[in-house]
């Protein structure tokens, strides 16, 4: 399924290539994240998790079901989860009980750097994180995870 590839440019001593799955992750990726921007900045469900964020009291006081928000919030982060791991699992071809570690890692360090609560912010985070864990495979050896380098050349804490 999806093992073709489509070649970009050929250099002289590499091919520059885009496989099916590559884009399909791409697009699934773009079109989640737009339909949750619109759910978040457009609806009442998206107007009572921002509520709930702010201040959970004054939500119920104004009338927000705070349990059900929650809730429904964990259901949709849990739905997305389901969703990333079958790409994950479509673009590897295996799994080990390990393989989300190193995602969540990512997945954290691009929030914190966004901007926690700030799904734009998240997605700017996530391409200084991409550049970062790229920096650091690219200079020391591919094969193994770059998170040392990373760690130790671009301190994130602060």
């Amino acid at each position: 399924m999806f093992t073709d590839v489509i070649r970009v440019t050929s250099g002289g001593d590499f091919d520059v290539t885009l496989s099916y799955k590559q884009i399909l992750i791409v697009v699934v990726t773009g079109v989640l994240l737009l339909g949750f921007w619109f759910l978040v900045q457009k609806t009442a469900l998206g107007r009572a998790q921002r509520a709930c964020e702010q201040d959970r009291t004054m939500a119920a006081l104004l009338g927000v079901n705070v349990d059900r928000t929650i809730s429904l919030t964990f259901v949709m982060g849990a739905a997305l989860a389901a969703v990333a791991g079958t790409l994950y699992m479509m673009y590897y071809g295996v799994v080990n009980f390990a393989d989300g570690f190193v995602p969540g890692v990512k997945a954290f360090t691009a929030a914190v750097l966004g901007g926690i609560g700030s799904l734009p912010g998240a997605v700017i985070g996530g391409l200084l994180t991409l550049a970062a864990w790229g920096a650091g495979a690219w200079s020391f050896d591919a094969r193994r995870n770059a998170a040392p380098a990373v760690n130790s050349r671009f301190p994130l804490a602060a």
